[in-house]
């Protein structure tokens, strides 16, 4: 690697607001969502055993790991901060859970149980679970770049909401001789661990689409869609269990359930695909505006030869080296995003501020990365 890339000067807030901006608010946040999850484990299960506790847990850990994994392989090209995936993890498993807790609660004490579980828990869970979605639509768009943005922080609010979930049902199942808990991680840990997702990436989706819009109503009306598509199959899927001693569990399963998460799973997977032709179409203006060097664009192009390049840097300079290069890719792409979507929208490139923050990140980013390589020579 050669010397920094040209930049143009970046335009930052007042000190205090960015504090609180981009630490201050993020951690009470965190914080809040981790007690709200805590307070729900200990309304729900704090009478059981620890040992029935910690077996549920386990359980319950397993389908998640494979869940988010999945959703967090969607999201290589461009990763997001991992302090807002965390925070959308623990929204689902703190706050959405909590206040789903409390609500849904309160239905079956009043209306009943089926009418707690088929209209109050789809309505209320996917209302709580897409509010942090429509929160990053509002205040953090710049987060959103586009629909695989969307699907992969609703799939980690859903795995959230899912992974708490499932330590109440097991845990009671385990401590209940009447139920079955291996059944109930069957059902719930391997048949359906992408259901809660599956119901939540609809308003991912929608979120995603309405961050690539400038316009108020496309982020009132896309993201109401998509919650009324999320919560009526989630009341679907719940309606099911309760039909015909659960043979409409299975009819829903086989003709609605596995037919969708194949469409969504296709959408994803061309999604990410067309951020590769994304990234690739914008490499060669990067260099006319001598924002990247020629001899990088190859390394750029496809994931396999950024994992090349990075492991090349971790064998001959170390990890250090090889993380640097990693966020420099990462900025790379973030600033080829940031292009399309202002294209797009119409807007004047190189007037727009984001412009400046975003090639400031690459040229700070390939600076690191060329101090630790050269360095280690």
């Amino acid at each position: 690697m050669t010397g920094p890339v040209s930049r143009a000067p970046a335009q930052h807030q007042p000190w205090s607001r960015q504090q609180r901006r981009r630490v201050l608010w993020p951690v009470l946040g965190l914080v809040a969502a981790a007690g709200s999850a805590v307070v729900v484990l200990g309304l729900a299960v704090g009478d059981l055993a620890p040992s029935t506790v910690a077996v549920a847990t386990l359980f319950a850990l397993l389908p998640v790991v494979v869940v988010v994994g999945a959703f967090l392989w969607l999201d290589r090209w461009e990763p997001e901060p991992g302090r807002t995936m965390l925070a959308a993890f623990l929204w689902g498993g703190g706050v959405a859970t909590l206040g789903a807790l409390l609500v849904n609660s309160l239905v079956a004490v009043t209306y009943g149980e089926y009418t707690s579980s088929v209209v109050s828990a789809p309505f209320v869970e996917e209302a709580l679970k897409g509010a942090f979605l429509v929160g990053l639509l509002w205040w953090w768009r710049d987060e959103l770049d586009g629909l695989v943005d969307g699907i992969v922080y609703a799939g980690l609010v859903a795995a959230g909401f899912a992974f708490v979930e499932n330590i109440l049902y097991l845990g009671r199942a385990f401590d209940t001789a009447s139920i079955d808990g291996y059944t109930v991680f069957v059902v719930r840990g391997i048949f359906s661990p992408f259901a809660h997702p599956l119901f939540t990436v609809f308003i991912g989706i929608a979120v995603g689409i309405a961050a690539q819009r400038h316009s108020t109503r496309a982020r009132v009306v896309l993201p109401l869609v998509g919650y009324l598509l999320a919560a009526g199959l989630h009341a679907l899927w719940n309606a099911s269990a309760l039909w015909d001693d659960g043979q409409g569990f299975v009819a829903v399963y086989v003709v609605v359930m596995v037919p969708l998460f194949a469409a969504m799973l296709s959408t994803a997977l061309w999604q990410r695909r067309r951020e590769q032709r994304v990234v690739a179409e914008r490499l060669g203006e990067f260099v006319q505006a001598g924002w990247i060097p020629w001899y990088e664009v190859d390394l750029l192009t496809t994931m396999r030869s950024r994992h090349r390049w990075t492991a090349a840097m971790k064998s001959q300079y170390g990890r250090d080296a090889a993380r640097a290069v990693r966020a420099y890719q990462g900025a790379v792409t973030e600033l080829a995003f940031l292009v399309t979507r202002l294209r797009h929208a119409g807007a004047d490139v190189q007037s727009d501020p984001r412009l400046a923050e975003v090639l400031a990140g690459v040229s700070e980013t390939r600076a690191r990365a060329v101090a630790l390589t050269s360095a280690g020579q």
